[in-house]
């Protein structure tokens, strides 16, 4: 599994349909937030995520992308949470958890670690990576990257007995990328593997200017997160908030050549309608969706 929930898709103001910026994403049972604005406890309990988070990862502190944080980690400590919580960010991420755990009459039950990121930074999970992304918002900020390592070619049953290796555990072996020897003879995984596969890439870009950071990061990635602020005829006004237009993520979307992009920080303007928004992008990109409030995505395999 490797699913992404949108806890909070609006911008900057909150509205009565949309709060403010917050996914959960699940991969293989390791959950993490990204951004987590006022609010997103709440919508975790309407999505029915849990609570059980490895980690949090802020890409700026502007108050719609953090004011969720002191909530959320009083509710934890309540419920009896005693596993340290890894929050990630740019620049001021270790004095805002210093100010956290002051924050309020209370004692947390856990550890919080704060973990100040710049661009290029990479945290090891095993088989998979995030790293992070410098954008352009006008702040320190960043934006982040989740890719899985290279999972193993397909398994030829057939070709493996034919070299002489039983069906039971020597497959799994094989499969594992262990050279296994049956008789006095070895038979390596290469001759039962097919070509590696690649594994699942997402993007999240938070709040920025179309950049080349992000654009780079993106190439070829099964889900990209971005910035849709407003509509194409606001141009000048992304420019000056430092925030994109539809149609400038779309076309970074497009010429990254992204399998699916999801829209999101939805200006408050477009309460009524979000039109306006899905024609502009669709114009430049067909795969494209606007993030609504607690829809799930679950990023598929691609064997190519």
């Amino acid at each position: 599994m490797l699913s992404v929930t949108f806890l909070g898709t609006g911008g900057t103001l909150p509205t009565t349909n949309r709060n403010p910026s917050a996914i959960f994403v699940n991969r293989e049972g390791d959950m993490m937030l990204f951004d987590c604005g006022e609010g997103t406890q709440q919508q975790m309990m309407r999505a029915k995520t849990g609570m059980k988070l490895n980690s949090i990862f802020i890409t700026h502190f502007h108050a719609d992308h953090f004011l969720g944080i002191p909530g959320l980690i009083q509710t934890m400590s309540f419920n009896g949470r005693t596993q340290a919580l890894d929050i990630y960010g740019p620049v001021w991420t270790e004095q805002f958890v210093a100010f956290l755990i002051q924050l309020g009459y209370y004692r947390l039950g856990f550890e919080i670690i704060a973990h100040e990121l710049i661009d290029g930074d990479i945290i090891e999970r095993g088989d998979y990576i995030i790293k992070a992304v410098a954008t352009d918002h006008g702040i320190p900020s960043l934006g982040y990257v989740l890719e899985e390592k290279k999972r193993p070619g397909r398994f030829n049953r057939k070709k493996a007995i034919e070299l002489g290796v039983p069906a039971g555990p020597l497959f799994s072996r094989l499969q594992n990328g262990e050279t296994v020897t049956i008789n006095g003879k070895t038979v390596r995984p290469s001759e039962v593997l097919g070509h590696q596969r690649p594994g699942r890439k997402f993007v999240y870009s938070g709040d920025t200017r179309p950049c080349v950071n992000i654009a780079r990061e993106s190439a070829g990635a099964d889900l990209l997160i971005h910035d849709g602020t407003m509509a194409d005829d606001l141009q000048d006004w992304a420019i000056e908030t430092k925030h994109s237009t539809v149609g400038e993520a779309a076309l970074l979307a497009k010429n990254a050549m992204v399998k699916k992009l999801i829209l999101t920080h939805i200006s408050s303007r477009y309460s009524e309608s979000i039109e306006p928004l899905f024609r502009d992008a669709k114009k430049v990109f067909e795969n494209v969706l606007i993030a609504e409030e607690l829809m799930e995505f679950e990023i598929p395999f691609c064997d190519k």
